[in-house]
């Protein structure tokens, strides 16, 4: 071994300068580099894929807690109604006319009060073979077509609960689908038979499931998709393969899928090839609560491996400049060093005529051992040269080091401003691990609440039920600060629907959060907010933040309505209530804006009018 370095070490010795230099550069800075850059990419596609990994899987945990939800509340229902005597009785009862039919059935209202008071709920229909039941509301004589379903007969030939995606078409010839639960309701003896279907609103679950970036699809095992934000998959078999001879399936990793923005009408034809995405995806399947059923839930991000690649990009760039740059540095730094010797060697070979002794201290066969005759009167010379080479090393490694501070601070820059919420979740997934539910729904309702403001800064208009969620959100954190000092309700005018209309962004929570400053400010326990939603006669929406606090007497509150009408540069409280007054003037018109009633001892009231403004408009 010491042989082979010494042969090594002999033979390098014999090499030119020039190329002594460039045999450093790639030992010591070229293959160094290239080394930690492919390192610092490889761990940072491992990090990267984990991260959209966590986000594509938490997503999809959402999606199936919501379908749980919701098919357990609808099976409830549907327990309920099976099992309703007067219900039974109806359906076994013999009538001599359809007007004693509709009669006696129209005096039964549990059918409506389900539509009406259950958002998940679509419609409900139940078949009967009562020969003397005709259709009314909810009651429905089953045909020969109705007996030809497939979900008809099974759920005639089992007492347990079934799910099936039921299609429907409407007068333009558009086919619909929607997750339907179907059980045979049992009645007494053999000659009779009825069949429940309750069917699940498809705009309820697009409320509830389309919140994320991320696109979402969903059957009932491998049979046609009955949700999805995708229009191409919608009303298709499922194109993903699923493991359905596991309960708990679960992937996640890449998938490539065919691209088309055409809307299907015939559920067995294939998908268009007309490009290919690369998508990560997560796919799982969910058992339904007391049934058979499963649920297979497809999560696709389409971002996540552009994204990814884009990085990657970018971090190879970076590690080819730091390759490059140094590397020309040196090119041109050899060069000048090699020249120099030249020069140095020549012009010591012509002053050295004279014999000189001077000491064999150089060895090999590069240009420094032919410059060594002149050594003697170079010395001094030779000496200052090196201060000065090392002087300019060490202003070389003050520029890399600047340099890499500068690359460093570049890639801090590029963090995702997603990041935070990112690791809120992280850091509320790691309380709930460790049994505290309550940090878990703090963090919680603080990345909520910093997403909303985020995300509706700037925006023109917000939807109602929005910005009362926002300010839901916000007491629930006051509420988890304060405890029993705090408490609040939130009242919404019978038949209203937030959802439906929109105000200014931001607008609720400067209210409340005043009323809980000021009006509560002496409050030590019992302290209530509420919050009533309104309409009038005016076609005006009165939002109504009151509280129970010390209220204000007659000249204080003639004093708040002066500071909130005037402007004054040395205003230095009631500023939010201030500008929520002339953002509202400034976008509705002075008849528009706040109204203020307070009692002493009994509290106060904010009265937000604004013009009532459906979203359809």
């Amino acid at each position: 071994m010491s042989n082979t370095l010494q042969r090594l070490a002999r033979s390098f010795r014999r090499l030119k300068i020039k190329k002594q230099l460039y045999f450093i550069y790639f030992l010591v800075i070229f293959i160094p580099i290239l080394a930690l850059g492919g390192f610092l990419i490889g761990t940072t596609y491992r990090l990267l894929m984990n991260y959209h990994r966590d986000l594509i899987e938490s997503d999809n945990l959402r999606v199936k807690t919501i379908f749980f939800e919701i098919t357990s509340q609808i099976y409830n229902i549907s327990e309920e109604i099976a099992f309703d005597a007067p219900l039974t009785e109806i359906l076994t009862g013999q009538y001599a006319s359809r007007e004693e039919y509709v009669n006696t059935y129209h005096t039964y209202q549990e059918m409506d009060r389900y539509i009406n008071n259950y958002a998940e709920i679509d419609d409900i229909s139940i078949y009967t073979d009562n020969p003397t039941v005709t259709d009314s509301k909810q009651l429905v004589r089953e045909t020969a077509e109705t007996v030809r379903k497939e979900w008809y007969r099974q759920a005639l030939s089992q007492s347990s609960v079934l799910w099936s995606p039921i299609e429907t078409v409407d007068n333009r010839g558009n086919h619909y689908w929607n997750l339907c639960l179907v059980r045979q309701i049992p009645l007494p003896g053999d000659a009779l038979h009825a069949v429940l279907v309750i069917k699940i609103s498809d705009n309820y679950l697009r409320s509830r499931l389309d919140t994320s970036d991320y696109q979402v699809f969903a059957s009932l095992e491998d049979d046609v998709v009955f949700f999805s934000s995708r229009y191409d998959l919608y009303g298709r078999r499922q194109v993903v393969p699923i493991d359905h001879g596991q309960t708990y399936y679960q992937y996640t990793g890449p998938y490539t899928m065919a691209l088309s923005s055409d809307t299907p009408t015939d559920i067995s034809s294939p998908i268009p090839s007309d490009g290919h995405g690369e998508y990560l995806l997560s796919v799982s399947t969910l058992p339904l609560y007391r049934s058979a059923s499963r649920i297979s839930v497809c999560s696709l991000n389409g971002n996540a491996y552009p994204n990814i690649h884009a990085i990657l990009f970018t971090c190879s760039l970076l590690l080819f400049f730091a390759i490059l740059l140094p590397g020309i540095l040196i090119h041109f730094f050899i060069r000048y060093f090699t020249g120099q010797v030249e020069l140095l060697k020549d012009e010591l070979h012509q002053a050295s005529n004279a014999d000189y002794e001077i000491s064999e201290d150089f060895y090999g066969g590069n240009e420094l051992m032919e410059a060594s005759h002149d050594l003697q009167i170079m010395v001094q010379n030779i000496t200052k040269k090196d201060a000065k080479i090392y002087e300019a090393r060490i202003r070389e490694e003050n520029f890399k080091t600047e340099q890499q501070i500068m690359e460093f601070k570049m890639l801090a820059g590029q963090i995702n401003p997603h990041f935070l919420y990112n690791t809120l979740e992280t850091i509320r997934m790691k309380a709930l691990t460790g049994g505290n539910r309550e940090v878990a729904d703090s963090i919680k309702l603080l990345g909520k609440s910093m997403r909303y403001v985020l995300e509706n800064t700037g925006m023109v208009s917000v939807s109602l039920k929005k910005e009362l969620d926002y300010v839901e959100t916000y007491l629930r954190i006051q509420k988890l600060r304060f405890r029993d000092r705090i408490n609040y309700a939130l009242e919404i005018e019978e038949g209203f629907r937030p959802a439906e209309y929109s105000i200014l962004p931001l607008l609720l929570q400067p209210v409340v959060e005043n009323s809980i400053l000021h009006g509560l400010e002496e409050t030590e326990e019992n302290g209530r907010i509420s919050l009533k939603v309104a309409t009038d006669r005016d076609e005006k929406l009165i939002i109504r933040v009151s509280d129970n606090g010390c209220g204000m007497t007659a000249e204080e509150l003639d004093a708040l309505n002066q500071k909130i009408r005037l402007r004054s540069q040395s205003r230095i409280s009631n500023i939010g209530l201030y500008n929520i007054s002339q953002r509202i003037r400034l976008c509705y018109g002075d008849a528009y804006g706040l109204q203020i009633r307070s009692d002493v001892g009994k509290g106060t009231t904010v009265s937000i009018v604004l013009p009532l403004q459906n979203l359809a408009d």
